[in-house]
């Protein structure tokens, strides 16, 4: 799993203003520390070699030599980490801003500056010329390696490209062809000045051209030690991916810090292959140079760097409440959008008193309000058979009763007892036979009073059920609406809490908690006298990991050797390897067996970045065998 990702630090030190070899030392010294963790990419700021501010001195030969000698000491200093550091480089009586590539014992490359700020406080074209004048080869000291801006820079497993400071904040950012032609990871050496805003702007735009990019991006800027004669440096660094920041140093310390993280490439560029505008953007005519960068040494194992959590699709944080209401909203839009299209003013929801029932009822009650129209259009149904248990019963008229809808209670043993003579179905036989026909009873009576009352049936089925396949087809696999179809199972409780807390009173609130606190059941075994027999997680395994790989699987591309060490780190104490390995082998199983349901589901909307819809985002024959993924995990 290691070569999945790309360990990159963003590092700032203390600057010693026109000293150089003491700028050399804190380069080198910062540079150990991040060797120790393993890292395989650091870059530093811009101009560190002599600090940004040092004005028209930069134009000086004394200057410039020192930071050439520099450059080649700290070169000679290095192993298979490879070092960006900033300094003026002179080629044919032009000096340019460069960021240094050094890796290996060796100067790999020297990539310039672009685009040079000149207004307000920034004044380079005193000093520099942009990049594009520079000649590609250079040569000079023992120094022999390429100069230009587009160069990439491969390890093999990754490759990285370099922009510096103003390149990121132009209308089209270099690092946007970079990304096009390939670099996984683009980092920045930079001398951005603090000001009050800037930074959350800054932060912003870095966390924009990650996911714009679907790149990581290590952003380094100068620190402590810059002239203040009327500029003042943070000493910021970041590890961005995808559009969220992974790690973060500390600003304004006076000897710098660094922001190291574990990037995932296997990810970004899965997410690129799925992303098809991506590659639509025209390409150049010359495609970058690519120098590689070749590791002598072992990689050290490292712990992985970055937090994996248990539950991917549940909110967390400061934001969590804003996303569940953007769920909610999306949800109750769909509804009221379909309603609207069709004239329809009358919704049939089956209520079990379970979990997904009570979300699809919550949301139809909302989107009734929020259409004007009377509670009443919500019919609600509770069918009672042979496996329902008194709490769940109970659970179910009591919302039916405080949420003020058109309330219907219809049994089916009957109907189902007739229907087991009809097709001569021993009933002492509880096989799937047994538990589908109830399912599909029920699914028969709702159409049909749908039919009655002019109405649309609202399915309840979440997406978690359909990834495994749990659900009978044709039976509560069918519906008009699904309001929950990409909602999986982890994150219902959390969604039921929110609209019970947020848009109902006391009465429905208490019934949600008791909702929330039963187990999750399809009730068609026979309950014993009235508490249930069959609990869905006895047979499937626990949510929490069928949902933690259907969400790596499809977010990321994922295979069985990753799903499982991603599990091990994130449920750590919580399931062992055997657990995790069985419970895997379920998942991998169902998920392609039953694609053929998934196939011909109703539609619904898409709340998240993963849906399973067949006319979106999952494109599966119905026959596909998983035995590719299967062997895989043995």
């Amino acid at each position: 799993m290691a070569n999945d990702f790309a360990r990159v630090a963003a590092a700032s030190v203390r600057v010693h203003l026109g000293d150089v070899e003491a700028n050399r030392r804190e380069i080198v010294a910062r540079m150990r520390e991040l060797e120790a963790q393993g890292v395989q990419v650091a870059v530093f700021p811009e101009l560190c070699v002599t600090g940004y501010t040092l004005g028209d001195l930069l134009l000086h030969e004394p200057v410039q030599r020192a930071a050439f000698a520099a450059m080649k000491e700290i070169a000679a200093q290095t192993g298979d980490m490879a070092v960006i550091v900033g300094l003026p480089i002179n080629q044919r009586s032009r000096l340019f801003n460069c960021a240094a590539v050094l890796q290996g014992g060796r100067v790999r490359g020297l990539v310039p500056k672009t685009y040079l700020p000149n207004g307000n406080e920034f004044y380079e074209t005193r000093w520099f010329v942009s990049g594009t004048q520079a000649e590609p080869a250079f040569e000079q000291d023992g120094v022999h390696c390429p100069l230009a801006p587009d160069l990439l820079f491969d390890f093999g497993d990754f490759s990285f490209a370099v922009e510096i400071c103003e390149d990121l904040w132009t209308p089209i950012p270099p690092s946007s062809q970079y990304a096009v032609d390939g670099a996984d990871v683009i980092v920045n050496p930079s001398a951005s000045n603090a000001l009050v805003s800037k930074h959350a702007y800054r932060r912003e735009l870095l966390r924009q051209q990650s996911g714009r990019l679907y790149a990581g991006y290590a952003y380094a800027c100068a620190c402590f030690g810059e002239s203040t004669s009327d500029l003042v440096f943070c000493g910021y660094t970041g590890v961005f991916e995808n559009g969220k920041a992974l790690a973060e140093g500390r600003r304004f310390t006076l000897t710098g810090d660094a922001a190291v993280a574990d990037i995932d490439v296997q990810r970004l560029r899965y997410q690129r292959q799925r992303n098809g505008s991506f590659h639509q953007m025209e390409r150049r005519e010359a495609p970058m140079k690519l120098v590689p960068l070749p590791v002598s040494g072992v990689a050290q194992k490292q712990p992985l760097l970055r937090p994996i959590a248990p539950l991917p699709f549940v909110p967390g944080g400061a934001e969590m409440e804003e996303h569940l209401e953007e769920i909610v909203r999306i949800q109750c839009t769909g509804l009221m959008t379909r309603l609207t299209a069709i004239g329809c003013r009358n919704i049939v929801i089956g209520v079990s008193g379970g979990l997904d029932s009570t979300l699809a009822l919550l949301v139809g009650v909302r989107a009734m309000d929020g259409l004007g129209l009377p509670r009443a259009g919500v019919h609600a149904i509770t069918m009672p058979g042979m496996g329902t248990g008194k709490r769940t019963k109970s659970n179910a008229d009591r919302l039916m009763e405080v949420l003020g809808v058109s309330a219907l209670e219809i049994g089916i043993e009957k109907a189902v007892r007739q229907h087991f003579v009809d097709i001569g179905q021993d009933e002492a036989i509880h096989d799937v036979t047994y538990e589908n026909s109830q399912a599909r009873e029920r699914t028969q009576i709702l159409m049909d009073y749908a039919n009655k009352v002019n109405g649309i049936v609202l399915g309840t089925g979440d997406m978690s059920e359909a990834a495994l396949g749990f659900s009978t087809y044709n039976g509560d696999h069918m519906s008009m609406y699904n309001v929950n179809c990409s909602v999986p199972k982890t994150l219902v409780k959390s969604l039921v809490r929110y609209l019970s807390e947020h848009d109902f009173d006391g009465a429905v609130r208490d019934v949600c908690r008791d909702v929330i606190d039963t187990p999750i059941s399809p009730e068609l075994l026979p309950a014993d006298k009235g508490e249930l027999t069959q609990r869905t997680e006895d047979i499937l395994g626990d949510y929490a990991l069928h949902d933690f790989f259907l969400y790596h699987m499809l977010d990321s591309g994922s295979g069985p050797e990753r799903l499982k060490a991603f599990a091990l780190q994130a449920f750590d104490g919580v399931y062992d390897e055997a657990k995790i390995d069985a419970q895997l082998d379920t998942f991998l199983r169902r998920f392609f067996q039953q694609q053929f349901k998934r196939n011909c589901v109703p539609d619904g909307p898409k709340v998240g970045s993963i849906s399973l819809s067949p006319r979106g985002d999952l494109r599966m024959p119905s026959d596909m065998s998983g035995a590719l993924w299967r062997d895989a995990l043995k």
